[in-house]
């Protein structure tokens, strides 16, 4: 079943009844509370726009109970904070020992195959969506190294967002700016926190990273692991632009769009899914990674035609 993932930008009050998400709201029209109920176990994030919004302590501990990602938002209405479970796997003990004691060299193998298949994907958007050349992007992405000190993965971006929209020439990428950098910015934010939700559900820690290690960051490893996921916001993005005809801004109608995130196709061992249980099937391969039973991540891939 694919988990939903719900927004509340207006006044609401969240409870917790028999398992289902008790939804308050007021209708304008009618001047009167609406009542609603969702069952937990079908929600995968739930997002919290509205400084209007209150949940119950049950209702959180409810949805920590069954995995649900918890997301709220600044005055800007982009993400700011999540709550995740503090147990998610049966196993989590043994695993997050074996997260914590793997290896550099393990570490450094892992960032390769992430950053070259990262690199690969955003090679197939620019096919798919620009036909610029890409052949340079594809050997970058053979060329990787054990943890990439060569930059390659900088390398590639430059060339990526020079040549990612082409209808605007002056585009630099810039996680503090308006535009198209917020639709960028709100699709990954929600990424992040489909991945860190996967993570904590395969048993591991989000927050000790094989490559980011920002002190500060709770999601290191999310961080790292989305980033081949990333080109699926793009393509998210540049459908705004070009088909979907939206304003280039975070509004009701982008954010629906955006939110459809956890639905979208990718591919995985040849077979299309869900991006949400694709994430699931990367973060536990990374966790068989650490426990050495296998030796790659198993990553979506983006067809390029």
């Amino acid at each position: 079943m694919i988990k939903k993932t719900i927004c509340f930008s207006n006044r609401a009050f969240l409870s917790c009844r028999l398992d289902q998400l008790k939804i308050k709201v007021f209708d304008p029209v009618t001047g009167k509370e609406q009542e609603l109920t969702r069952p937990i176990e079908d929600i995968g994030v739930i997002i919290v726009e509205s400084e209007q919004v209150s949940l119950t302590s049950a209702l959180i501990t409810k949805l920590m109970e069954n995995n649900v990602a918890l997301i709220f938002c600044d005055k800007k209405h982009m993400p700011s904070g999540l709550v995740l479970p503090l147990e998610g796997n049966t196993l989590q003990s043994e695993r997050f020992s074996s997260q914590i004691n793997s290896s550099l060299p393990l570490k450094k193998q892992l960032w390769q195959q992430t950053v070259s298949m990262k690199i690969r994907n955003q090679a197939a958007v620019l096919s798919k969506t620009s036909g610029c050349e890409t052949g340079n992007m594809l050997s970058w992405a053979n060329s990787v190294k054990s943890g990439d000190p060569d930059n390659l993965e900088g390398r590639a971006a430059a060339y990526y967002w020079k040549n990612l929209f082409p209808e605007y020439p002056d585009f630099k990428r810039d996680r503090e700016d308006d535009g198209i950098n917020s639709l960028l910015n709100y699709g990954y934010a929600i990424l992040r926190a489909i991945i860190a939700r996967s993570l904590v559900g395969s048993g591991l820690l989000p927050t000790l990273g094989i490559h980011h290690k920002n002190r500060y960051n709770a999601y290191c490893l999310a961080d790292d692991i989305m980033e081949p996921f990333r080109p699926y916001v793009d393509l998210m993005v540049i459908d705004i632009l070009r088909n979907k005809k939206l304003p280039l801004e975070i509004n009701k109608e982008t954010k629906r769009f955006l939110l459809t995130l956890p639905t979208v196709d990718v591919r995985m061992q040849k077979v299309k899914r869900p991006l949400l249980v694709g994430a699931s099937m990367t973060t536990a391969s990374l966790s068989k990674c650490y426990m050495g039973e296998i030796r790659k991540i198993s990553y979506p891939e983006i067809d390029a035609s």
